[in-house]
């Protein structure tokens, strides 16, 4: 397998905590941002939204990061990583879902307002909104957390791992976070996983606005 993008993109990150999970032999070729290549024809080929991840596995092609995660569980771990049942699969997929469309927005707008554009241009009021609406999602996440160590059933899920890989840049960036003791207790958990620690934990310094 080949794996295309770069080791400081989350989505790309959360591919290889699960390639490690599994023990999956897989090449890296580094592109997106500073190491560019997406706006080649080979590229495009693979991927005409010119993004990454880009999973290339024998003939078959994958993009999309949620996609590329379900075909790992089903064709290398026997959907290990999907759920034990069809209702836990589904609440996995649930918790997939419910965080691309409730966290995700807000922790990208977060990281923007805190790392990746200069001070010059960042505006305090969006990044207290996106921190506000994170906070509403994350309370709720916590409270379904209490007691216990997965989101789903008693093993690592997908639901997991997406989530999961967003938390590295919700606990190192500089902002006031709420006490959260159940998420914070799983964050703790998730960092004993040595694939956690290879595949999320990656400084973003590279990712830092320069200051003029």
């Amino acid at each position: 397998m080949k794996l295309y993008g770069r080791k400081t993109s989350i989505n790309v990150q959360k591919v290889r905590w699960l390639l490690g999970e599994l023990g999956a032999a897989h090449d890296l070729e580094e592109m997106g941002g500073a190491f560019g290549g997406l706006d080649t024809a080979e590229f495009g080929a693979m991927n005409p939204n010119r993004l990454v991840p880009v999973l290339k596995d024998g003939d078959l092609v994958l993009w999309e990061s949620n996609a590329i995660l379900r075909y790992l569980a089903r064709n290398y771990a026997g959907g290990r990583f999907e759920g034990g049942s069809a209702a836990e699969i589904a609440q996995a997929d649930m918790w997939m879902e419910w965080f691309q469309s409730q966290a995700y927005p807000q922790i990208i707008t977060i990281f923007y307002q805190t790392v990746r554009l200069p001070r010059a241009e960042r505006d305090p009021a969006v990044r207290d909104a996106a921190v506000q609406r994170l906070n509403v999602a994350w309370e709720m996440l916590d409270g379904h957390l209490q007691g216990r160590s997965f989101l789903v059933g008693d093993q690592l899920t997908l639901g997991d791992i997406v989530i999961g890989a967003s938390l590295y840049r919700y606990f190192t960036m500089e902002f006031e976070r709420p006490s959260l003791p159940a998420l914070e207790a799983y964050y703790d958990r998730l960092q004993q996983r040595p694939a956690y620690g290879d595949g999320i934990m990656v400084s973003y310094e590279s990712l830092r606005a320069k200051e003029s």
